[in-house]
């Protein structure tokens, strides 16, 4: 327990470094600690600072915790933490759930994307359906009565945490329904449901097209998502364009994998205005195109945003060409010097899904993840390992070597830690090895 205060007080005094530095801001700082790589002593001190983070996550006080879950998801995203998975990945998993719990809205948000970057890093195998069984039930209880504001990374979290790690199709279609009752809830006796926002129903469109891009459409259970192409289309007439656009690519998604007529489900009467016919759901899909027709060539209202109203015309006329004559979009994005294409409406949300969750760790991530690169087939560049050595600014080396420097501080603050926690550990416990960096 003194061990685990040390390292409490540790994190804390670093902080508070980091608050004081003249050098720059703490998250500069932080982010400077990451960046800096090619030498053995920043490599011990970004593992060091992750091992702190992760004790901090047993502090009392709901700031340390913060700070501590965005210094867990900085060091995710700035490379792949394996090394300190193998015996850290159960901890840090149950101590991101234990913030739903305690944690405010801030954090409940935080432990969302940390346990998202966990199960990327973490891969396919059995970690990832664990991190799925054990991150189910929390998660749709976050999002039927948790805050509004962390419901959007509670529904990006369950996003990825089935993407990795869920097995088969029920387990799929489980978190799909999950999400769909955000905004369409089975709603009990005396139980009032609250209008969700606009960003949460994008959220919750995105986030279900997301996990169907993943689904066998001939394994689809029609009679959960009878209602959903009626929705859609609904949404496709309110005014957010996020929400708009949200409707439209789930909309070309489920006409691209052929499985119309099962979100349409039993032929309909007259009164639900479609036209009649022997495949009713030729009928919406006449429908859909008129809207998205429309949407296509709008003329935008007085002070809608050019940009926001360019990229929606742009992105309607792709979905008008894919219905009308099959023609899906096709992009190119260079990482590294290698592009990573898409050609389907499937791919196109997969990559955006990622793209957006990822964030500034999308590009480490696709150079780095083996699971993403086989994901999407991609094969980046070799490193050169003393190039990358050699790419070190002056002005980073010198805020490395600089006595007075708070990168100085903190890692000779971490040196001495290391030394004292490395005498009471047992042989088989991991600790950093520093010979183990070498390449």
């Amino acid at each position: 327990m003194g061990k685990r205060n040390s390292q409490r007080k540790n994190f804390a005094m670093m902080d508070s470094d980091d608050d004081n530095s003249s050098v720059s801001s703490s998250s500069t700082t932080r982010s400077d600690r990451v960046s800096v790589v090619g030498t053995e002593e920043v490599q011990l001190d970004k593992e060091s600072l992750l091992e702190l983070a992760l004790d901090s996550l047993f502090e009392k006080r709901g700031s340390t915790r913060e700070k501590a879950l965005a210094a867990i998801i900085e060091a995710f995203n700035s490379s792949m933490q394996h090394q300190f998975l193998e015996n850290k990945f159960a901890t840090l998993l149950h101590q991101c759930l234990s913030s739903f719990k305690r944690g405010s809205s801030k954090e409940i948000s935080l432990a969302s994307h940390a346990i998202g970057l966990l199960a990327l890093t973490t891969g396919p195998g059995d970690n990832a359906h664990e991190i799925l069984k054990d991150s189910v039930t929390p998660l749709s209880q976050g999002l039927k009565s948790g805050p509004q504001s962390s419901k959007i990374s509670l529904l990006e979290c369950l996003a990825v945490v089935n993407f990795v790690g869920g097995n088969d199709t029920e387990e799929t279609e489980r978190s799909m329904q999950i999400m769909w009752q955000v905004v369409h809830p089975k709603l009990g006796a005396n139980v009032v449901a609250s209008k969700p926002s606009a960003d949460v129903i994008t959220a919750v469109v995105s986030a279900w097209s997301f996990l169907l891009t993943t689904m066998d459409g001939v394994k689809l259970n029609p009679k959960h998502w009878q209602e959903s192409i009626s929705y859609l289309s609904s949404l496709l007439d309110k005014d957010d364009r996020s929400v708009r656009i949200a409707a439209g690519e789930a909309l070309a998604l489920i006409f691209e994998i052929g499985s119309l007529e099962k979100f349409d489900g039993e032929a309909r009467d007259s009164s639900d205005g479609l036209i009649q016919g022997s495949k009713p759901w030729e009928g919406l899909k006449g429908k859909i195109i008129n809207q998205v027709r429309n949407l296509s060539a709008e003329a935008g209202g007085k002070g809608s945003a050019k940009k926001d109203l360019n990229s929606q015309r742009n992105f309607f006329r792709d979905m008008l060409e894919f219905l009308e004559y099959g023609y899906c979009p096709e992009t190119s994005m260079k990482i590294g010097g290698e592009s990573l294409q898409t050609s389907s409406w499937s791919q196109l949300i997969q990559l955006n899904f990622l793209k957006h969750f990822l964030g500034g760790g999308f590009v480490k991530h696709m150079q780095e993840n083996e699971f993403l690169q086989d994901f999407f087939g991609f094969k980046p560049k070799k490193k050169n390992l003393l190039e990358d050595e050699h790419r070190i600014s002056s002005v980073e080396k010198r805020m490395f070597k600089s006595p007075n420097s708070a990168l100085n501080k903190a890692r000779t603050q971490l040196l001495n830690k290391q030394r004292m926690l490395s005498e009471g550990r047992n042989v088989g416990h991991y600790a950093v090895n520093v010979g183990d960096e070498e390449v």
